[in-house]
């Protein structure tokens, strides 16, 4: 099965990790080097997570996401900036 990778930009991160939190399937950072993250791990959001943000929002990511209602979720709040 395969997932589409979605990039989010300028994400701020109590909202995001909030969302996340919510998301009935697996939620992967996608680094650079091709490292999964599964950001339901509270130790892969510190680990992965510290490393994106600049100012108190993520700067820039790559994720994937198990469910697609997860990735319709994510994909609008990387739009709206706020959960739908």
């Amino acid at each position: 099965m395969t997932h589409s990778v979605m990039q989010l930009h300028d994400i701020p991160v109590p909202e995001f990790l909030e969302l996340l939190e919510s998301c009935k399937g697996n939620v992967y950072l996608v680094t650079p080097e091709g490292d999964h993250l599964n950001l339901k791990s509270k130790l892969c959001q510190l680990v992965g997570l510290t490393k994106l943000i600049e100012g108190g929002k993520i700067a820039e990511a790559f994720i994937v996401c198990e469910d697609p209602e997860d990735e319709s979720r994510l994909f609008r709040f990387n739009l709206f900036k706020e959960e739908q």
